[in-house]
């Protein structure tokens, strides 16, 4: 089983940033697309980025495009999240997970898509 921890969330105020981590002691983490999704409370989970296994190829969230960017680095099976100019909106729990899918299925917009989740971590920006 895959076991993906994420790190790097907190407290910031509005027009703040963070960078988020997501890692892992699997072996074969390039062999998975990654995605960040967030849910707050009373709404449903939303895509906010997802990155090819390479790292070539990837495609943000409507509601963060512009501001977030996600990366991985596979050497140290960790990826990334930053996030600039944060909103008091952006507030959720964050999580990463992982697919096997490659990224340009329509699908991995969606979370049904991926196989593997971690804990989330918190997200609160402050105006």
């Amino acid at each position: 089983q895959v076991q993906l921890v994420e790190s790097g969330g907190g407290l910031v105020l509005s027009g703040g940033s963070l960078r988020l981590a997501c890692a892992t002691s699997e072996r074969t983490f390039s062999s998975y697309t990654m995605a960040w999704f967030r849910q707050a409370p009373g709404k449903e989970r939303e895509f906010v980025a997802a990155i090819s296994q390479g790292g070539a190829s990837t495609k943000v969230g409507d509601s963060v495009k512009g501001r977030f960017t996600i990366s991985r680095d596979n050497t140290k099976n960790t990826g990334y999240l930053q996030m600039n100019s944060l909103k008091p909106g952006d507030t959720a729990v964050y999580y990463c997970a992982l697919t096997p899918r490659f990224i340009g299925h329509e699908d991995t917009y969606t979370a049904r898509a991926y196989n593997y989740w971690g804990q989330g971590t918190q997200v609160t920006v402050s105006s």
